[in-house]
């Protein structure tokens, strides 16, 4: 029972949870909506479908890649402060979405809006440590990226409704007013009042005998970054990093490519195959909101054992969809793909904040990193190999894929006391 009252959460700590939860829904949505948009913004600036493709990449290329380097920033100038530039950032990045006139300015301002939008994931994440103790981090987080993730989900098929209904431009323009009330709640929040020991403790870290190794890069940060970057993700936690690097090839990559294959082989168009895909984003909120109950009574390896058995049964799905050429077994599959995916990134957040709590913004700045560079890499992956054998290969190779994370999971975080931690009386 004092294991239960210690990880529920206050009214003060929900709010913050909530409130930078509906920051990341924005930063989610702002991309995946485009999406089911791409023929009409291709018709409407005169390219082709393909060539318009890019504009995916635009966004999310910065927002995988400056995720390390915002939850750097976050740990030295402070989480609150660097939110309110880079959800602002988002708002006008958005906006200009809205009235670019050609391709290349769309690219343009995807990047930008990409590189605001890359830290809000992991400076929020590292926020919500900070305000909650460790046995109520793992819920928090939970619940910060269900609501985070919900967003990706439910924008697929809001995507396709709104562009039909009012037009791609005026789809960016809402999406932009939804940055600009997310900006205005963070206004309601406060930095945590102990973030300064942290700093300090760092402080203290850096004076002992192992901060005399990183002398020599303190006068310039870039490569103290990359050094501690590198220390962290390869260091004695390595095996939760290596973990988020196949969770994002293996879940996101299958995620990317449902909607090509829901229109494809089982004939829907873009905004029925986006409501069939909102079911991701509705079990993302679900998986988040027990994903805590879930840590406490298994422990965090056994939310992502749970995980990751969802994401074989989502290929599973896939499979026997292929086979009937139905769209009903995906319903199974986008359900199971969102819930697997939400109990795992987010536990393996929680762990990776153990690295060096000092850092935690890095931290989890570099699980963000891993998840999204990795997922771009298996929608590559999952191109080739659906050129090379078509879809029941390419789901049949991502079963196979996902089934030996299972095996090998426990094993590799068998090194991470933190993970068996909700066992614990």
């Amino acid at each position: 029972m004092a294991g239960k009252d210690e990880a529920r959460l206050t009214p003060a700590q929900l709010h913050v949870v909530v409130t930078l939860g509906f920051c990341g829904l924005v930063s989610a949505a702002d991309n995946w909506f485009v999406s089911p948009a791409l023929p009409s913004i291709a018709h409407t600036l005169a390219v082709a479908p393909t060539a318009a493709a890019v504009v995916l990449t635009a966004y999310l290329l910065p927002y995988g890649a400056l995720q390390p380097v915002c939850g750097r920033l976050g740990d030295g100038v402070g989480r609150l402060r660097l939110l309110r530039i880079i959800v602002l950032g988002l708002c006008v990045g958005t906006f200009l979405c809205a009235v670019v006139p050609s391709l290349e300015f769309l690219v343009a301002a995807r990047i930008v809006t990409g590189c605001f939008a890359a830290g809000i994931i992991s400076v929020s994440q590292a926020f919500v440590g900070d305000v909650v103790g460790p046995r109520s981090r793992a819920g928090a987080v939970g619940i910060l990226m269900g609501i985070t993730f919900t967003g990706q989900g439910l924008s697929a098929g809001l995507g396709g409704i709104l562009t039909d209904l009012v037009g791609w431009r005026a789809a960016f323009a809402a999406f932009g007013v939804l940055a600009a009330v997310a900006w205005l709640g963070l206004f309601t929040l406060r930095e945590p009042a102990h973030r300064g020991d942290e700093a300090a403790s760092s402080d203290a870290a850096t004076s002992g005998p192992e901060g005399a190794a990183a002398a020599g890069t303190k006068a310039n940060p870039v490569l103290a970054f990359f050094r501690d970057a590198l220390l962290i993700f390869f260091g004695p936690h390595r095996a939760v990093f290596l973990l988020a690097c196949s969770t994002g090839l293996l879940f996101l990559g299958v995620y990317g490519l449902m909607g090509t294959f829901l229109a494809e082989v089982c004939g829907l168009t873009p905004t029925q195959a986006g409501l069939v895909m909102m079911l991701y984003g509705v079990f993302c909120l679900i998986g988040g909101s027990v994903s805590g109950k879930l840590g406490v009574g298994r422990g965090l390896a056994g939310v992502i054992a749970i995980g990751e058995v969802a994401g074989v049964v989502s290929a599973a799905a896939l499979i026997l969809s292929t086979i009937t050429a139905s769209w009903v077994p995906s319903l199974v599959a986008a359900a199971c793909l969102g819930l697997g995916y939400i109990l795992v990134q987010p536990t393996l957040v929680t762990l990776s904040m153990e690295a060096d709590p000092s850092q935690a913004g890095l931290c989890t700045g570099l699980i963000g990193f891993a998840v999204f560079a990795f997922g771009g890499v298996g929608s590559a992956l999952g191109g080739v190999l659906l050129g090379a054998g078509g879809y029941l290969l390419l789901w049949g190779a991502a079963a196979c894929a996902l089934l030996l994370q299972r095996i090998a999971s426990p094993r590799a975080l068998a090194s991470e006391p933190a993970a068996q931690g909700g066992k614990r009386r």
